[in-house]
């Protein structure tokens, strides 16, 4: 008895030691990434609700960028190196993922997060910026450019969410038929499919981060479905304000995306009045920005230095 009593305890403090090690290498892995981008961790209080976000000052333009759905602020870091050093940027953490707070029964859906957007900018006191968005970050950047169009100098989609695409992604389709949502793995030895669902090319990950990923990727999955099932049942939002957008609009996205299908494009063109330039980038995914930052964040400098440039 004593014996296995000691096995069992060897056991659990290897594996302690081992998830321990994993998670202070991904947080030194991190803030390295972080440091070759100039990038400082920063937390602000907004109304009651904690943020913690990525800031790099500047004196040029300002770019406030927001990540998908199970995402955090890191999916910018790596587009922020290849940006100007003049650029000022500032990438949070959604309230409901990453570092800031996760409080149980409040409304998770993309018009709440925009509006909460919203005083975040108040309280850092940003005046006029432009804004990036992914995926449901995109569905949520839409929106507030279009409720606070005053905010906003220029809109950049990625692969947005919030519209109603005219042919069904692959995942919608497995949706459809009553399956689970690809977004949500079920285990953490299904992570790898998550990864070449939304990627083309996977970004290289060591295998200690690819493991921390993996076990937080599923340890959040019943969170990440509760606000999942809130944004499916708000529906299609932004298509409904796209003619209240005011601001001229990039939208980037890759052709192989399997989530939400580029024909989403053809909607844009269709409703937005504004001046709208969109580029399909062939054998990319569902966020350009993660898969190829270097070309993402030349796309959008050159839309951005561009924008008061006579034709």
């Amino acid at each position: 008895m004593k014996t296995h009593w000691k096995q069992n305890t060897t056991l659990i403090l290897f594996l302690f030691l081992q998830i321990h090690c994993a998670a202070t290498l991904h947080k030194t892995g991190i803030s390295l990434e972080r440091y070759k981008s100039d990038l400082e961790t920063k937390s602000v209080l907004v109304e009651g609700l904690q943020w913690k976000y990525t800031e790099r000052p500047g004196t040029s333009e300002t770019i406030l960028a927001v990540h998908g759905f199970g995402g955090d602020k890191d999916h910018w870091t790596r587009f922020s190196r290849h940006l100007t050093k003049g650029f000022h940027i500032i990438t949070p953490d959604l309230p409901g993922f990453g570092e800031s707070d996760k409080p149980e029964g409040i409304n998770y859906t993309q018009e709440a997060q925009a509006d909460r957007l919203f005083q975040f900018t108040e309280t850092l006191g940003l005046k006029e910026f432009h804004i990036i968005g992914n995926s449901m970050g995109g569905g949520i950047v839409g929106i507030f450019a279009a409720k606070y169009p005053k905010k906003v100098k220029s809109l950049i989609l990625f692969d947005n969410a919030g519209i109603k695409s005219p042919t069904p992604s692959e995942m919608q389709t497995i949706e459809f038929s009553g399956k689970p949502s690809p977004l949500l793995v079920t285990s953490p030895e299904d992570f790898d499919r998550l990864l070449t669902f939304t990627f083309v090319k996977p970004p290289y990950l060591p295998g200690f981060l690819k493991t921390y990923f993996a076990n937080k990727s599923f340890a959040n999955r019943e969170w990440n479905a509760s606000i999942l099932k809130q944004i499916r049942k708000e529906g299609y939002f932004l298509e409904k304000l796209l003619s209240q957008i005011q601001a001229p609009t990039l939208v980037i996205w890759g052709k192989e995306d399997r989530v939400i299908h580029y024909t989403v494009m053809d909607v844009l063109k269709q409703k937005m009045k504004s001046k709208l330039e969109t580029i399909l980038l062939e054998n990319m995914g569902h966020a350009p920005m993660i898969e190829d930052p270097k070309l993402s964040a030349k796309l959008v400098q050159d839309w951005i230095l561009n924008l008061d440039r006579p034709k």
